[in-house]
Order: C-alpha cells, then sequence, then structure tokens
C-alpha cells in the first residue's frame, strides 16, 4: 500500500503520474493533493483515492496539519512518496506515522526521509518522479509521458462545444494557450501569431481555439480580435469553459498546440498532442519541457541573464524582457509549419 504526496503545481500532478502508475503495478496508491490539482486525477485507473489537503485553506496551520495526518493514518500506507519536497509534507508523511517516506536527497524535507534518491538534473522531472519509485540503485529512467483519462462528462463537454461552434469531424483545429500564472512566461505576441496563421497558405484551413483558464480570458479575447481584424471570425474561445480533463480532451483533437510553459503544455504531453512550446525566462533544461512526440522548443538562445528564476518572475529582473519579447511571431509560425509538415 503506497501513498504519493504531491502538493505542488498542476503541471507537477501531471508529471507525477507515471510514478503513480509504476507504483500501481505493485499495490494499491492513494494520492495527496491540493483543490487546485486533485482533479486532473480523476478516472486515472492507477489512482484507489485522491485525498484533498487544503494547505493554504482549511487545513492550513498546525490544527490543518494534524487533521490531514489522522485521514492518511486511515490509508495504513507503508511507504510515502515525495514527490513534493517541502518541510511541511515530510512532516505530514511523519505525523501520520508511514514508516518508509522515499524522496529527493535535495529537498527541504529531506531530514524526515528513511530513504533519500539522488535529484539528476539531467533528467525530465517525469523521469526523476518515476525514479522515486524504482529501486535505488537503478541508474536508468525510461522516456516516460504523463496519463491523464478525461470522463464521459468532460468529453461531453468538449463535443457540445465544439458542435456550439460548428466544428466539423476532423477539421484541423490549432489551440493556443497564451496563459500562465507566473507573469513573464507569458509570450506578449500570441495576437500577432494568430493574425499570421489567418494569413498563412498551409495554416489558414486551422480552426484557432484558445484553452486556458477563466483568468486567461482577456489574452483569448485579444487573439480572437486579432483574427476578426482579418475577416475570420470561426476562433473559438474555451477558457474557463472547460474541466481540466475537458482541455485535455480537447487538446486530444488538436492538430497541434502552441503553449508558454505552462500547465497546458503538460496536458498535451499527457496527451501527446503535437507542442509548440515557448520558454523565456525557464529554460527545459529545468525538466518541464514537453513530452508529445513531435514537438519544437522556441527559445532565445545567447542571453546571460538566462534563465533568471525557477518558475518565472512577475516582472523582469532586468526590466527589458527579451527572452519573450524578441520570439517574434513569425518564428513561432515557421516552428508550427515544421511541426504540422512532420504530423
Amino acid at each position: 500500500m503506497y501513498v504519493v504526496l504531491q502538493t505542488s503545481f498542476l503541471g507537477d500532478m501531471i508529471l507525477t503520474t507515471p510514478l503513480i502508475a509504476r507504483l500501481a503495478e505493485r499495490g494499491a496508491v492513494d494520492v495527496v493533493a491540493t483543490p487546485a490539482n486533485a482533479g486532473v486525477l480523476a478516472n486515472h485507473p492507477a489512482v484507489r483515492q485522491v485525498l484533498v489537503f487544503d494547505k493554504r485553506g482549511a487545513d492550513a496551520g498546525v490544527a490543518g496539519l494534524w487533521r490531514m495526518a489522522a485521514r492518511l493514518r486511515e490509508c495504513n500506507a507503508q511507504t510515502a512518496y515525495m514527490a513534493q519536497g517541502s518541510l511541511r509534507t515530510a512532516a505530514l508523511a511523519r505525523l501520520a506515522g508511514i514508516p518508509e517516506r522515499i524522496g529527493f536527497a535535495t529537498s527541504p524535507g529531506r531530514m524526515l526521509y528513511t530513504s533519500r534518491v539522488p535529484f539528476r538534473r539531467e533528467l525530465h522531472h517525469a523521469q526523476r518522479l518515476w525514479q522515486l519509485g524504482s529501486n535505488l540503485d537503478d541508474a536508468s529512467a525510461p522516456t516516460v509521458r504523463p496519463s491523464l483519462f478525461p470522463g464521459i462528462v468532460d468529453m461531453a463537454q468538449v463535443d457540445a462545444l465544439l458542435q456550439a461552434n460548428g466544428v466539423a469531424a476532423g477539421e484541423p483545429l490549432i489551440a493556443l494557450a497564451p496563459g500562465s500564472v507566473w507573469a513573464t512566461k507569458r509570450w506578449p505576441s500570441f495576437d500577432a501569431l494568430a493574425a499570421q496563421l489567418a494569413n498563412d497558405d498551409m495554416l489558414r484551413s486551422h480552426r484557432v481555439v484558445v484553452v486556458g483558464a477563466a483568468s486567461d480570458g482577456p489574452l483569448a479575447r485579444a487573439v480572437i480580435e486579432a483574427l476578426r481584424a482579418r475577416g475570420v471570425t470561426s476562433a473559438i474561445d474555451a477558457t474557463g469553459r472547460l474541466s481540466l480533463l475537458g482541455s485535455a480532451a480537447l487538446l486530444s483533437h488538436a492538430k497541434m498546440l502552441v503553449t508558454n510553459d505552462s500547465a497546458p503544455l503538460h496536458l498535451a504531453s499527457a496527451m501527446n498532442t503535437p507542442t509548440v512550446a515557448l520558454f523565456g525566462p525557464t529554460v527545459p533544461s529545468f525538466g518541464f519541457g514537453p513530452l508529445s512526440e513531435r514537438h519544437m522548443i522556441v527559445e532565445q538562445h545567447g542571453l546571460a541573464c538566462r534563465p533568471c528564476h525557477a518558475h518565472g518572475p512577475q516582472q523582469c529582473p532586468l526590466g527589458h524582457w527579451k527572452c519573450m519579447r524578441e520570439i517574434t511571431s513569425e518564428t513561432v509560425v515557421a516552428a508550427v509549419r515544421n511541426v504540422v509538415t512532420h504530423a
């Protein structure tokens, strides 16, 4: 009996699914998740149950930690895998009385682990997490792709959205994901990209659909207005209209996705949707690049200030934001054409 503790960002939970699937080959797996990332595990055949830990809300503070530890103790887990490495998460597993606690040797909570696994910076993070469930002397790490399982309701959401917008069966879609919770990760030229897609001989036949959270609505409207200015009225604003797994289901319909370094990138990896990923303040070598079979990464090489942050600051520390501002829409269109051509 195993428990995986992953209380970090949505993308991290998606990248944890290869570890969960690996453990499920040996026994039942429960997962401790946050309210924000729990939903992505719905319907997953490798997950027995999800325990929601609202660490910034109802379960905040020492009292909340004790309550969650009591719930976790009822699972009777023998081994905890610390996919999120904070001291609080490690304390949760320890307070729950889980005898074996496995995590990375570099994690802040490592003093409370019973086994420490080397954090291999050269690997993709999905591979690093997968290795937590491997033999500690196993130096190999296969290429692993995350897995998600949209349900009937999620797929019905997508079908209704496409039907309401008159999308014909087999009509090619290009998905754009202009949002990110980290301001400096948001490439500012998605509207210019949309305008160029409308004028491109190869790509103008593809319907544009904008994906993201409800908070990404203004970015979506900028894209749609740019297309309307060129006579294209068929673009779809899907921001805030789908569940997390509904967004994954929509991406499975798309010919490709253009995205920042944000959660939709990892949704696309799980659905094996061809991807063009834009990196600015962060770099793919952090271990969070696309895992789709067909993908391209667009970034500004030669900037001494890159990378400037583990996630991406809210403002450019140097004030120029060249890492994203100098990525041209022409460069991104060329990447889109390349990925579509090799479909």
